[in-house]
This record gives C-alpha cells, sequence and structure tokens, in this order.
C-alpha cells in the first residue's frame, strides 16, 4: 500500500459514500474495519491463474451457499482461469473475462460503492474483489436454511389448497407467480429498515390495479424509517390509514391462493422477507367474514355459511349485552317462565349481572390466551378443562349462575366461527364496552354504542375505498358477493368499490 489507510472511525461514519480502490489490501482492510467482530463473516483469499492475481472471495457462512461456492466460483476462477495467461490483458479486460467467461452464476452484479457492497454481502451474496480493479463483482448464492412449504396452521381448509406462505420471500413470490402466470403480473422489490435492510416485495397486476393505490402504497412504504422490520405486522401499523381505529383496515392471509385471488380483483399485496403472512390492501369489513374456502365449495353452501358467520358475529359481540340488559332493566322482554327460571338461578349470586358477566367474560378471555400461548398439546387440555372446572366451580360456589355460564360459552364460540383473528379481536374488545353501556343505560345504552361504532366504521377507508363498502355507500350488484356468494358462472365483474380500471372479469356466455 503506497499512501495512508483511512483512519478507522473515518471509515465507520462515511463508508457508505466510499468507493472502491485499485489496492486489494486497502479494500480489505476496510471490509475488515467493517466487520472486524462478525466471526461468521469469511475472508477466502484466493490466486487467479498462473500469474497469481490476488483476490479475494467474501461471504457470510450461513446465508450463502457453499456447494454453489465451490462448485461456481472458487474451482472456475482458480483453475480455469489459467489459459488467461497466454495471453495479455489489461485490467478491465481481465475484469470483464472472469465475470462474462468463467462465473457460473445465474446472478452476476457489479458495484464500486462499499455501501452497496456490504448491504448485498450481508444479505447472502458473495463477493469477488480482484486486485487492481475498483469493482466488486457480486454473485448470487443465497442458500440458508428455510421452512419448507406446508399447512396452514391459522386458515384451514376442508375443501382448497393447503400449502402456505413460509419466511422465505422469494418462495412466497414463486408461489404467488406459479398462480398468476401474466406479463402484466408485477413484482416490485425494496429494502425497508435502517439495520435489518428487509426486503420487501410488492405484487400487483398492473392492467388491473388502480395506479393511485400501487403509488400510494410505495408512497407510504418508502416513509417507513425504522432501525428494522422483522414481521409484516411492523408495516401494517405504519401504512393503514386510521392507526388509532380498533378495526383492521388492512387484510393478511397465510394462503398464497387467497392473496392471488385478491391480486386478482386489483388489489395490492405486500410481503416481507421472514414473514409468512402477506398483506393486501385495499381492505374492506365484509371481506373478514368470508372464508378461502367459500369460493371453492357450491355456491348455496358457501352464503349459508357466510349467513351462519353474521349470525356468530352479532352473538359473539352482542350476546352478553343483550342478556345483561334484559335481566337488569328490561325483564319485562323476557317470556314468563325463563323470566322465573333465570330470577331463581340469580337468587344466590351476590353481584349485579355487569360484574357477573366481566368476571366470566374475563376468565373465558384467560383461558384463551393461556390455550395459545401454551405447547398445543397443554394448551387444549388447559383450555377445556380448565373452561369446565372452573364454570362448574363457579356456579356450585355461587359466584354466578347457570345462565351467565352459558352466555359466556356461546358467544365464546360464536368469536371462533369467525375467519379473521384479527377482526375477531377488536369484537371481543368491544363487546366489554357494550357490556358496559349495557349495565349502565340498558338497550339504550346498548343502541347507542353499536351507533357509534357504525359511524365510526362509516368514516374509515382503505387507501381511498370506503370500509363499509359496497354496503356504505350501496352498490346493489356487488352486494351479491358480500352477504351471499353467487355461483362463478355470474360473477361476471370485478368488485368496482376495489376498482375501475379493467372491471371486467370474464364473459357473458350465457346468452
Amino acid at each position: 500500500m503506497s499512501h495512508k489507510l483511512p483512519d478507522f472511525q473515518y471509515i465507520r461514519q462515511n463508508y457508505q459514500y466510499m468507493t472502491l480502490v485499485q489496492d486489494l489490501e486497502e479494500n480489505i482492510y476496510i471490509f475488515q474495519v467493517l466487520l472486524e467482530e462478525n466471526s461468521d463473516i469469511v475472508f477466502r483469499k484466493i490466486n487467479i491463474g498462473d500469474k497469481k492475481v490476488k483476490a479475494y472471495l467474501i461471504y457470510v457462512d450461513g446465508m450463502a451457499d457453499k456447494s454453489l461456492i465451490t462448485r461456481n466460483i472458487l474451482e472456475p476462477v482458480m483453475i480455469e482461469t489459467r489459459k488467461l495467461n497466454k495471453t495479455v490483458y489489461t485490467s478491465d479486460q481481465f475484469f470483464n473475462y472472469i465475470k462474462d467467461y468463467f462465473l457460473t452464476i445465474s446472478e452476476v452484479d457489479v458495484k464500486d460503492k462499499i455501501g452497496d457492497v456490504i448491504n448485498d454481502l450481508l444479505c447472502g451474496e458473495t463477493v469477488l474483489l480482484i486486485d487492481g480493479i475498483e469493482k466488486a463483482i457480486i454473485l448470487s448464492t443465497k442458500g440458508w436454511e428455510g421452512r419448507n412449504v406446508a399447512e396452514s396452521t391459522t386458515e384451514s381448509y376442508v375443501r382448497g389448497p393447503k400449502e402456505a406462505f413460509v419466511e422465505t420471500l422469494r418462495i412466497n413470490t414463486s408461489m404467488l407467480r406459479r398462480r398468476i402466470k401474466h406479463p402484466d403480473f408485477v413484482i416490485e422489490n425494496m429494502k425497508i429498515g435502517k439495520y435489518s435492510k428487509t426486503d420487501v416485495s410488492i405484487a400487483y397486476i398492473k392492467s388491473i390495479a388502480e395506479d393511485k393505490v400501487v403509488q400510494e402504497v410505495k408512497k407510504r412504504l418508502k416513509k417507513v424509517q425504522i432501525d428494522g422490520v422483522i414481521d409484516s405486522g411492523y408495516l401494517e401499523e405504519f401504512i393503514e390509514d386510521n392507526p388509532f381505529s380498533p378495526f383492521p383496515q388492512i387484510a393478511h392471509s397465510e394462503k398464497p391462493d387467497r392473496v392471488s385471488a385478491e391480486i386478482l380483483e386489483g388489489k395490492v399485496a405486500i410481503l416481507v422477507d421472514g414473514s409468512p403472512f402477506a398483506l393486501t390492501v385495499p381492505a374492506i369489513f365484509a371481506q373478514f367474514f368470508q372464508a378461502g374456502e367459500d369460493y371453492y365449495e357450491r355456491y348455496f353452501l358457501s352464503s349459508a355459511l357466510r349467513v351462519l358467520r353474521i349470525i356468530a358475529m352479532l352473538t359473539a359481540l352482542l350476546f352478553p349485552s343483550i342478556y345483561i340488559a334484559e335481566t337488569t332493566f328490561h325483564q319485562e322482554m323476557i317470556p314468563t317462565q325463563l323470566a322465573i327460571s333465570v330470577a331463581a338461578q340469580r337468587e344466590g349470586v351476590p353481584f349485579p349481572a355487569l360484574l357477573e358477566a366481566l368476571f366470566m367474560e374475563v376468565t373465558f378471555e384467560i383461558l384463551r390466551e393461556a390455550g395459545i400461548r401454551l405447547p398445543m398439546q397443554v394448551g387444549q387440555a388447559v383450555s377445556i378443562v380448565g373452561g369446565l372446572v372452573i364454570g362448574q366451580a363457579a356456579v356450585q360456589a355461587g359466584l354466578v349462575s347457570p345462565a351467565m355460564v352459558i352466555v359466556v360459552a356461546l358467544t365464546g364460540i360464536a368469536s371462533f366461527a369467525i375467519p379473521a383473528f384479527n377482526i375477531a379481536i377488536t369484537f371481543r374488545l368491544l363487546r366489554f364496552i357494550i357490556m358496559i353501556a349495557a349495565g349502565t343505560l340498558g338497550f339504550f345504552g346498548i343502541i347507542m354504542v353499536v351507533m357509534m361504532i357504525l359511524a365510526h366504521m362509516a368514516s374509515l377507508e382503505s387507501f381511498g375505498v370506503p370500509y363499509l363498502a359496497p354496503m356504505a355507500p350501496s352498490k346493489t350488484q356487488e352486494l351479491s358477493d358480500v352477504l351471499i356468494r353467487i355461483p362463478w358462472w355470474a360473477k361476471i365483474l370485478r368488485p368496482r368499490t376495489i376498482q375501475r380500471k379493467n372491471i371486467v372479469r370474464q364473459e357473458d356466455t350465457r346468452g
């Protein structure tokens, strides 16, 4: 080295703006300063050809495929390049020959900014530095261990595809690409996170998706400035329209078939490396009660199941509140025989119906949370046995009435019938607010809180689409796929609440 090496502090503070130099030892010194405490960074010194041109191969152990490095980089560069020495080459000619004729890797790139090279290295790529060359060859050798594609654990289907997303981004995008084989299907990449440099992909069909929605998604994602993105849930909170609303305004799914179907309707999918859940926008309230399986079963069965889910939703939200209101303020609404039975059961209960319901609901939620967090075999036993034991013991102790146990049990079971876990949690939280209103103001309190919830939902939007569409504002033609599901041969148009760019899904051949 003919000149003084850069200062340690200077390198650490300015490496993003520094460029590679011709002196290989100086380049290696800079890389070692930046990565000196990383035991998983491999610096492999090699000689190219008979003239023994010095070079270094740098990769991250565990993120790069070693067999690929040995077979497609080391062997060609160290052995096959000997024929180059029969002719005199300039540095640039030598560099290009190595890059174009000897590196048998599918993806090869060239960069000269040290910051860019470091970013690629830490993403699993292999870097080749050659003495006398002010550029680095970036070789695609990503090959870490990952979870195999398996059945979804959160979205179970009786009929339909079983496979689910995994934590590897490229596997997830390939599952979408396998379902949508069209040149208009676009997958764009960006990196988010100051330290994590997480790969994020945006997937959409450019001839269907609204341009303004796509641009808005990109705009919001580019505004995200955070140290790291570990899961798609991080981005969901950053890009949703109203972060203070209890209602989810972005849908997520672990199923590639469901995400593909939503992309075909004109939505935009966001996939995050390291997360098995893809986000889709815009999202409307009605879709959280639709299961992917609805479109694989015959339409009359799917329609019946949707009606059943709506009944389950109303039960999960209002059933305890209605019981509290009727037993506290509106006993005249209960049939006489039932009123006598309920009054007899509550005769020895020392608490009002509101406190009784709150006690049982909180207990049920604790049991449900414990069942989720414990190992599967233990969790199921805790949920079932715990519910039975505590419910029976509470009744025998005179803390609650048998009718309240039935109400809470039916409410909990109804909440499990809601397909989307995130909207089910919202109803579980809102149920407590409505219960308090019912215990203080009766049915007037229930109606008042429900009206406030509906007004709030009507004010929400998801990337420019009204949250309650197509119910409010009402679009009669599209209600056929909300409360019920029409047959596939009748689904001529795509939902116009999502996009108006290309609304024709199929030609009408019925006539």
